[in-house]
């Protein structure tokens, strides 16, 4: 199966937050935000573990308080992953967070106040190489652009994130990143379509409050999927009334049916019908469960009859045909071997971890190869 992506990225400028490259030919950043309470450090320290496990690339952390900017440096003791500190207003805690190791500050400069307090924050963030996010959303515009605009735009949102950065721009500050968040998906694409073509710095994409599990899956991934078919967006996060680990799944899902991001199996199953000769659904169950750890990609293909089932095997790294009396296994297109539906599942992910481990060995042996 071809894994190049057709779509052609918007050039942008490339910042640092942490070690995650943002930006320029960097991979899509997928995060996510804790929403535990930042002041209780062992939950916090937990969540962040669950969402790196899980892939997350940046974490998000509100830090509302002076309290939560001192947990916030506890936090960042014990994780590795970068951290992003969510704050507004109150410029005293983005300095204590600089001082305490944050990688990313999200803090709009227009929010904060006096010039003193603007500059403090910028020079803070120059001195330790912290880019800043700008982060826009519909539902907290300033009072001057729900005035001129009666009810928000795309346009008042793009008015509101350029006075943002005319501030930072002041200051000579290039190192930051935008987002232009709102929770209908027609809004929030023709937001980021515009300032995309006004401004060279990373994107970061995201259709805010977009409700439950189910729904929030399919609201981001129309809305992001528009904007990353065009090239648009250097991080995203999926926004979900859910488990925060579910919004980096989804988050992954989406860029992998893009071709943007490889991580994890890539599994093609078919709905199934009356013609198939194992139970679909309850193998893609216990599949999907059985093999959550698995980073590597690959593409797995499970359709329940032949109908669909030679084609797809056939251009899937491993797919399983359903037959009578036993399902045909294939190997890089090829048939393999037959297997009967008694251990079914339990077959399936033993073969599918044993093509895992020859990959990683084989990978492991080409770089070992390149650094001798």
């Amino acid at each position: 199966m071809n894994h190049e992506s057709p779509i052609k990225r918007r050039k942008s400028r490339q910042i640092m937050v942490g070690d995650v490259p943002v930006g320029g030919d960097a991979p899509i950043a997928v995060q996510s935000m804790t929403n535990t309470n930042t002041c209780d450090v062992d939950a916090t320290v937990g969540q962040i573990r669950a969402l790196q496990e899980a892939g997350a690339d940046i974490v998000r952390v509100s830090v509302p308080t002076m309290d939560a900017a001192e947990a916030f440096g506890k936090i960042r003791s014990l994780v590795s992953v970068p951290l992003v500190a969510d704050i507004h207003f109150d410029h005293r805690i983005a300095l204590r967070v600089a001082e305490l190791g944050v990688d990313c500050l999200r803090i709009n400069p227009g929010n904060i106040g006096r010039d003193d307090r603007v500059s403090a924050v910028i020079s803070a963030a120059r001195d330790r190489n912290i880019p800043i996010r700008i982060g826009v959303n519909a539902g907290s515009l300033e009072k001057a652009l729900q005035r001129k605009y009666g009810e928000p735009t795309p346009e008042a949102l793009v008015e509101s994130a350029m006075r943002h950065i005319d501030i930072l721009d002041k200051h000579d500050f290039q190192n930051f990143k935008v987002s232009l968040k709102a929770s209908e998906v027609f809004m929030t694409v023709a937001a980021y379509r515009q300032i995309a073509a006004q401004i060279d710095q990373p994107l970061h994409l995201g259709i805010t409050e977009a409700g439950g599990f189910r729904s929030g899956t399919v609201k981001s991934s129309i809305g992001l999927g528009m904007l990353l078919m065009d090239g648009i967006g250097d991080t995203i996060r999926v926004s979900l009334a859910a488990d925060p680990v579910q919004e980096i799944k989804v988050g992954f899902d989406i860029l992998k049916s893009l071709r943007l991001r490889s991580r994890g199996i890539n599994f093609v199953a078919c709905p199934s019908c009356s013609r198939q000769n194992f139970d679909v659904i309850q193998t893609m169950n216990d599949l999907e469960a059985r093999l959550e750890d698995v980073n590597e990609p690959l593409d797995v293909a499970i359709i329940g009859c032949i109908v669909n089932g030679p084609g797809e095997a056939k251009v899937a790294d491993l797919g399983l045909t359903g037959g009578s009396p036993k399902n045909l296994f294939y190997m890089s297109g090829k048939p393999n071997q037959k297997l009967d539906n008694a251990n079914l599942t339990e077959d399936l992910e033993r073969l599918i971890r044993e093509e895992v481990a020859r990959r990683k060995e084989k990978e492991d042996a080409i770089i070992t190869r390149s650094t001798d």
